[in-house]
């Protein structure tokens, strides 16, 4: 039974110093294959990355890691593997290119999130993104409120592509700062026009309960119409 906190296998895993010498050597090599497979991928594959561009990004990596400090793994093998997903990658774009069906089952469709200042329920609930990230999101494109936009689309690469109302079209919506969005009641104190905070739905409402027409939901917060300010 080996005794822990033996320092030489700590470190060296009861390989000999002169090994640090090959583990550079291999370094090296692997980071050269990574850099010349990236390269031959094409810039598509490092600018954004879809789901199938992540799996690739993975196998790359567990097929360099290994090689580089690993005694008992060879180079050879190693860079057989990276031919063999660099043909893979190049092959499925190739796919891609070809067939539109098979681009949107490996890499999906863009999906309308807002469509004339209010959720598109169903697109939304596909979506795996919670309401406060994807107001985060709009916040960044300096949105105030979603009465400003006409239409948003989730893309597949993960972006959020916004189309805005010009500014004499812009209507009431939902506010989406979190100092006004956090005031949602289920009461209404006073007269004015109100969004539903679930659909974004925008209704007159007296001072009293109601639900929304469109989600039947009943929590409501005042709506606002200022103009978009960049």
């Amino acid at each position: 039974m080996k005794n822990i906190f033996e320092w030489k296998r700590l470190l060296f895993n009861d390989l000999p110093f002169e090994f640090l010498a090959e583990v550079i050597f291999r370094t090296v090599i692997m980071f050269t294959v990574v850099l010349l497979t990236l390269k031959f991928a094409g810039k598509r594959g490092v600018k954004q990355l879809s789901i199938f561009e992540v799996v690739i990004i993975i196998s790359l990596g567990s097929a360099a890691g290994d090689p580089m400090f690993y005694e008992d793994v060879g180079l050879i093998p190693a860079i057989t593997v990276f031919l063999i997903i660099l043909f893979m990658y190049r092959a499925v774009t190739w796919l891609l290119a070809k067939s539109k069906r098979f681009e949107n089952f490996i890499e999906g469709k863009p999906h309308c999130i807002i469509e004339d200042g209010q959720f598109s329920i169903t697109s939304f609930e596909k979506e795996d993104l919670a309401q406060d990230e994807f107001f985060a999101e709009l916040r960044l494109k300096s949105i105030d409120h979603l009465g400003q936009v006409r239409n948003a689309y989730m893309e597949t690469n993960g972006d959020i592509s916004v189309f805005f109302y010009e500014d004499e079209d812009v209507k009431f919506g939902l506010p989406i700062r979190p100092q006004l969005f956090n005031l949602k009641s289920t009461v209404i104190p006073k007269s004015g026009v109100y969004a539903c905070t679930f659909c974004a739905n925008t209704q007159r409402l007296e001072p009293t309960t109601g639900k929304c027409t469109v989600c039947s939901k009943n929590e409501w917060v005042e709506a606002i119409k200022g103009r978009r300010i960049v």
